[in-house]
């Protein structure tokens, strides 16, 4: 019994474990995409997803192309860090 009830536990704190690094996965891929598309919005992009829609607006946009974004030469850096950790992490655009 000793043997179940320790399995039960093991079980229990791994499928706990499995939902932290889950959530934890969600929210970093989240804060990722939103610091990436802050460069953007504040250079004027207009965006096409409803997803960056919903969460940016449009409002005051100029630029319909990412590439004719006037960003500096810091912010398209850290915009690359950004897309290699997303590629890393596996998130879903």
């Amino acid at each position: 019994m000793r043997l179940l009830s320790t399995a039960v536990t093991m079980l229990l704190a791994t499928a706990t474990l499995a939902t932290t690094v889950s959530l934890s996965h969600a929210q970093s891929c989240q804060q990722l995409w939103a610091e990436r598309n802050r460069y953007y919005k504040a250079a004027g992009y207009c965006f096409k997803t409803p997803r960056a829609i919903k969460y940016f607006g449009n409002a005051g946009c100029r630029f319909d192309s990412e590439s004719a974004v006037p960003l500096s030469r810091s912010a398209r850096s850290r915009i690359a860090e950004i897309v290699q950790a997303e590629e890393r992490l596996g998130c879903n655009d």
